[in-house]
């Protein structure tokens, strides 16, 4: 069976941009967000500042 074509010369230009719109976009690979931390960098240096110095105080309990 054969496609039913348009009945307006105009919804057979928005058919045509359309498809073509579609066509152009096949193939290419979809946009990508920016890969960085999952955290913001003032959380990191929180978390890193009371690992290490929590680490620093243990190993000064060790020796000391």
């Amino acid at each position: 069976m054969a496609r039913p074509v348009p009945k307006t010369l105009q919804q057979r230009k928005a058919n045509a941009k359309f498809y073509k719109d579609q066509m152009n976009k096949m193939g290419k690979p979809k946009a990508k967000e920016e890969a960085g931390m999952p955290i913001s960098t003032g959380w990191f240096v929180l978390i890193a500042f009371l690992v290490i110095g929590g680490g620093l105080l243990e190993l000064s309990k060790l020796f000391f």
